[in-house]
Parts: structure tokens; C-alpha cells; sequence
């Protein structure tokens, strides 16, 4: 299948939620799960937080899960049932995401718990959004 083929393929509808779903689990686990460790590990106060470019950051952030789903639904394919598709965003976050920022993690001399839960979040998020798009 080449590239304008899968892209014919996408069904946006299941992107666009996938890519929400990310903001749902975001909140979840950098909220009331693990925000408070979250902000220890990094360094962050609540005062750190208050200066983002809300705007800019959740913007670009749901542009970037859009893209993830986006890729993630040409990877899975149109046949994908939810079974196959939570698998697949599984092995994605657990077998390339999170390996990934293991080694960046490893080479920025980040605490294993830091790693543990943005890495944790990738994984949980991509599942989810697997379900979503072998669903639809």
C-alpha cells in the first residue's frame, strides 16, 4: 500500500478522538495521578506552570497526538479490529516511545521515576488510542 493509499484509508473521525483521548489520559495522569511527582521530578511549581503559553502548549499538543493517531491508523490499517489495534498501540509506546525515552532518559541522567511516568503515559496513551482507531 503506498503512501496516498493509506492516507485515503484514515478514518479522520477515529484520529481526531484518538488524538482527544490523549488530552483525557494527560489530565488524568499528570493531574490528580501523578501531577504532584511529576512537577517533583522536573522541578516544576505550580508558579513554573502558571507561565506556559496555555494556548501554544495544548495546541501543539493536540497537533502532535493528531499526528501520532494519524500515523498510528496508517500503521494499523483499515481491517484493524480494537484487540489489534490495542495491541498495536501498545508494542508502539511500550516498544519504540518508551524504549526511546529510556535512552534519552539514561544520557540526560533523568531519575528512573521520571522516566517511569512520562513513559507510562505514552504507553497508556497510545493503547488507548489504538482501541480507538481499531474500533472505528
Amino acid at each position: 500500500m503506498d503512501l496516498t493509499s493509506s492516507l485515503g484509508a484514515v478514518s479522520w473521525l477515529a484520529c481526531i478522538a484518538a488524538a482527544v483521548s490523549s488530552f483525557f489520559v494527560g489530565g488524568l495522569w499528570y493531574g490528580p495521578l501523578f501531577g504532584t511527582a511529576w512537577m517533583k521530578e522536573f522541578n516544576f511549581t505550580e508558579e513554573d506552570l502558571k507561565k506556559r503559553n496555555l494556548p501554544k502548549t495544548f495546541g501543539l499538543s493536540l497537533l502532535l497526538s493528531l499526528i501520532a493517531a494519524i500515523t498510528l491508523e496508517m500503521f494499523i490499517g483499515p481491517e484493524a479490529n480494537t484487540m489489534f489495534g490495542s495491541i498495536a498501540g501498545f508494542l508502539a509506546g511500550f516498544g519504540w516511545v518508551s524504549t526511546m525515552l529510556g535512552i534519552l532518559y539514561l544520557f540526560e541522567m533523568q531519575s528512573l521515576k521520571a522516566y517511569l511516568i512520562n513513559a507510562g503515559y505514552c504507553v497508556v496513551a497510545l493503547t488507548l488510542m489504538g482501541a480507538i482507531l481499531g474500533t472505528w
